[in-house]
């Protein structure tokens, strides 16, 4: 358990938050939410101790171990992939060198009722505990686990850092965070760099992580099957909701406007109040009611709305020129960066109208044929061609790079309008979020999301029946996500969209062209339509394994009958003793896990006991008590087991 206690951070005038508290259970799934600059970042990085905070404390429990991912960071790493991410174990290296030393002092004293020797031991059974907990004996098989759930195949394990861009090696410090199995995750932002298979992958580790998570994500799907718990930062206050992100946003519509009718009485019961004055301000007969008046409105504390970033990008496209019946197709289509294959003899027509979801792993060559269509790459073999009429409009991954940085926001789409549509650039940009103040900023001093609207602003110049969109919501927040994809479903053209947010995707394609193995293969439906589908695939994959993996029943049978039946019966009395032990133990867990319960609910409830120690000195050791009883269970079900196979 972690307690933010009355913490408080400013920037110049302005207090980003002021005296918040709340407290961070053992295995909460938080979300923290606000609109962007309300200080989410700022939170996690003093929650991650890269930060002091002006007033307040962060208050940990003894030994607590956080991971910390923030949004950016920059690796000097010149080790393999592989060994990058084994630094992780660097204690567990350290506990094999206490557990050896140990050993060896162990076995060379004699004093064995002296309470050196007793400390020694009990040295040596926490040391061989925390080994344990972090299966010390199979890192290597942990690793290379982690690291091919986040998207690396076996070959990239061997290749260095320095060879991979900055998104796969934030992917290996995110690895490095899980192998470390810290008490505590904190993520931001960490959907950014991954596909859809490795946010699958990673949602399923923390739905099973052991300890607390505490993340920032634009992902709403994410968010939703994640976090149980929203914490909402806005008005330099917090809100804490037991919710997910998306039922904590109906409560946070009720909540504003239940302020905003609270205000209104207010206002109404002051004007009441004002009227009263004026009218009997001069009445030596009311002259004490109006000066208890006066007074009650002195005392007044107006109710505050909390401030609502209601801004999104307010757009549609204009409609779709007339084309032919194909926008695109391609025949055996290859495409090589030198020895490297990364497609290889595509055929497929996409029909005038479709709209198209480009899925897969990163690197498996959706941005290429992207490229490959509008014209910005050429093939090494093969045919692709648009149809007739064709115009295209496109967003590519690193759009914001592409735009002159010298130039300013107003001259980047001035350059590009031609005609009557050079009288709407003003309202074209307002619709985009960019006010008066904002047309004559040089590019270069816009903000990611600044620089992604204006990518966008410029598609709407000219009229196109093929939009290809490369990771258009890069940057957005999710109201502004939300008014881009109700734009493109009303859209009448032809688009391909890459993009890795299915609750982005979800509803807006007809079909899902799935890259892997340097081939596509189409499906029909949305982006959870080609999910569903390959969930079923993987349950059948795992049921021929099953099958495959069957024992004969005959075998069974003989492999029983080595036993004789004396024999049986005692080991069966064994397997039964030790079973009754792990019900003993899981009846004690169960009390330990009620009793961490109730001082969690007491923590929670009562702020004005929150820095008393002995409250979290009760909460630790109970907490270490049920780690060890955890530890004895665990070790006895591996025994159970281990005899169970003998039989």
């Amino acid at each position: 358990m972690i307690t933010i206690s009355n913490l408080t951070i400013r920037f110049s005038e302005r207090a980003l938050f002021e005296n918040i508290t709340f407290v961070i259970g053992d295995k909460d799934r938080i979300g923290l939410v606000g609109h962007n600059g309300a200080g989410k970042s700022t939170l996690m990085k003093l929650i991650a101790g890269r930060q002091k905070p002006e007033e307040g404390n962060v208050i940990y429990p003894t030994d607590n171990t956080i991971g910390y991912l923030p949004q950016e960071m920059a690796s000097k790493s010149d080790k393999t992939v592989f060994d990058e991410a084994l630094t992780a174990f660097d204690e567990i290296h350290k506990l094999e060198k206490e557990i050896n030393y140990i050993t060896n002092q162990l076995s060379e004293r004699s004093d064995y009722e002296s309470i050196e020797y007793l400390k020694l031991i009990e040295n040596l059974e926490h040391a061989n505990h925390r080994f344990h907990l972090f299966e010390g004996f199979n890192i290597e098989a942990q690793t290379e686990k982690i690291l091919t759930g986040l998207g690396f195949d076996r070959n990239d394990l061997t290749r260095k850092m320095r060879e991979f861009s900055g998104g796969w090696q934030m992917r290996v410090e995110l690895a490095k965070i899980l192998l470390k199995k810290p008490d505590i995750i904190l993520l931001d932002e960490p959907t950014n760099h991954l596909d859809i298979e490795s946010i699958q992958w990673l949602e399923n580790y923390l739905q099973v992580f052991e300890g607390a998570v505490m993340l920032v994500s634009h992902d709403r799907a994410f968010l939703d099957n994640v976090t149980t718990r929203t914490v909402e930062i806005t008005s330099g206050k917090i809100y804490d909701y037991k919710t997910s992100y998306s039922e904590y946003i109906v409560l946070q519509q009720e909540r504003i406007e239940n302020q905003m009718a609270q205000l209104s009485g207010q206002q109404r019961q002051m004007q009441d109040t004002l009227k009263f004055i004026e009218r009997f301000r001069y009445k030596a007969t009311k002259s004490r009611q109006v000066q208890s008046k006066i007074k009650m409105i002195e005392k007044v504390e107006l109710i505050r709305v909390d401030e609502r970033d209601d801004s999104t990008i307010n757009f549609s496209f204009p409609p779709a020129p007339h084309a032919g019946k194909i926008a695109v197709e391609a025949q055996l289509l290859c495409k090589a960066y030198g020895e490297k294959e990364i497609l290889k003899n595509l055929d497929f027509i996409i029909d005038n109208g479709d709209k198209v979801a480009f899925v897969g792993r990163n690197g498996e060559g959706k941005t290429t044929l992207s490229k490959i269509i509008v014209g910005d790459t050429d093939i090494s073999s093969g045919i692709c061609r648009t149809g007739h009429q064709i115009k295209i409009g496109y967003y590519a991954q690193n759009q914001d790079e592409l735009l002159n940085h010298e130039k300013t926001v107003f001259q980047i789409i001035d350059d590009v309008a031609v005609g009557d549509i050079r009288k709407k650039i003003r309202g074209i940009l307002g619709s985009f979020l960019f006010g008066e103040d904002d047309i004559d900023k040089k590019v270069k001093v816009l903000s990611g999301g600044e620089k992604s609207r204006l990518a966008l602003a410029k598609l709407l110049l000219e009229p196109v029946n093929l939009l290809v969109l490369d990771e258009p919501t890069n940057h957005l927040d999710m109201r502004s996500k939300d008014i881009l994809k109700r734009a493109l479903m009303e859209y009448d053209g032809t688009m391909l969209i890459v993009s890795h947010d299915r609750d982005f995707l979800q509803g807006l394609t007809n079909k899902v062209f799935e890259f892997k193995n340097k081939v596509i293969r189409q499906i029909h439906g949305d982006v959870y339509d080609f999910l569903e589908t390959r969930k079923i695939e993987h349950l059948n994959e795992l049921n021929a394994i099953a099958a495959s993996n069957a024992i004969n029943p005959k075998e069974e049978i003989v492999s029983q009958n080595k036993q004789s039946y004396e024999d049986r019966k005692l080991f069966d009395k064994e397997i039964r003793k030790i079973k009754n032990k792990i019900s003993e133990h899981e009846e004690i867990i169960s009390k330990l896990e009620t009793k961490l319960e109730e001082i969690n609910k007491h923590l929670s409830e009562a702020s004005d006991q929150i820095d008393n120690q002995d409250i979290f000195l009760s909460y630790d050791r109970c907490k270490k008590e049920l780690e060890n009883k955890m530890y004895e269970w665990e070790l006895m079900q591996m025994e159970v087991e281990e005899k169970e196979k003998m039989r």
